[in-house]
């Protein structure tokens, strides 16, 4: 009998912001490799996500949300990264929100029409749908906007139909060589999760206090005699800011610290000590260091 031919391939996950495409990552390469918050934007970077099962590996790519309300250089960047992924991809999920469609998604949309690869689109929150009658008509509204390879009601974060998508993902993977370890499940550097880790603590205590501006630099990462060392630096614009983050006797900065430590021993599977410090640098999201490391380089 004849072995089944492989097959890999990148796969493009996009949407508007805060539609659960890091929350999807994660499940679908089953480890937390992308941060996550309620605030639009957590993510900046592109990240690759890898599942392999079976004769097939999928190279997930998180993208940041599309964003073309401001101008600001951060988000001309994120926005730069989406339309370039687009373009280098095998398949393409488009993540949208329960029963929503709104101007942002249009977007979105509008970023496909040159796409020369299949598009699925995948319904996320469908949970959160309390008349699920409204849903049939949905997808046929959907389906009249794009010729979309699939439509698939799913729930990132409860699991719901994350099998169907795989499955339909892996089918129209191209064939092809694995790139990566079966057991790999990113490309991300430990130093990159670690610097992520803790900005997603700061983004979850304090999204609506802080810009998400805010930078996380890893300034030391050793290990000594089974202990992983960590000193972060977090980079900030305003003096007010450093206070926020600090707050009262250390307090705030303590509990970002021990949050993100919990994370850190989860995913390097050590023991880990970590000290953070707050640093001001006005402007600093506009600085070319900044745009080059969103831009995904090292």
């Amino acid at each position: 009998m004849n072995e089944q031919a492989l097959r890999c391939g990148h796969v493009a996950i996009i949407g508007r912001p805060n539609v659960g495409k890091s929350t999807l990552l994660n499940h679908l390469v089953r480890q937390k490799i992308s941060i996550t918050s309620r605030k639009p934007q957590t993510t900046r970077n592109r990240i690759l996500g890898i599942s392999t099962e079976g004769s097939a590996q999928c190279l997930y790519v998180d993208t940041p949300g599309l964003d073309r309300r401001h101008g600001k250089a951060i988000n001309r960047v994120m926005n730069e990264t989406v339309v370039a992924v687009v373009g280098e991809v095998d398949v393409i999920v488009l993540v949208s929100e329960r029963l929503l469609w709104r101007e942002e998604d249009e977007a979105v949309l509008e970023a496909l029409r040159n796409a020369r690869v299949p598009v699925l689109l995948a319904i996320n929150k469908v949970d959160q749908i309390e008349d699920k009658t409204r849903l049939l008509p949905h997808i046929e509204r959907m389906s009249s906007l794009y010729d979309f390879a699939e439509i698939i009601p799913v729930s990132a974060l409860g699991g719901h139909n994350l099998d169907l998508l795989e499955r339909k993902v892996r089918e129209l993977l191209p064939e092809g060589p694995f790139l990566f370890p079966a057991d790999q499940v990113t490309d991300a550097t430990s130093r990159f999760l670690a610097a992520e880790l803790i900005r997603e603590k700061i983004t979850r205590q304090l999204g609506d206090e802080l810009p998400y501006e805010v930078m996380v630099e890893i300034e030391k990462f050793t290990r000594e005699d089974g202990v992983l060392h960590i000193n972060g630096l977090i980079v900030v614009d305003k003096q007010g800011q450093k206070r926020i983050l600090i707050g009262s006797g250390g307090a705030r900065l303590k509990q970002i610290g021990s949050a993100a430590r919990k994370d850190m021993e989860q995913a390097f599977e050590c023991k880990v000590m970590l000290e953070l410090w707050v640093k001001v640098r006005g402007g600093h999201m506009n600085e070319a260091r900044a745009l080059k490391s969103l831009r995904g380089a090292s």
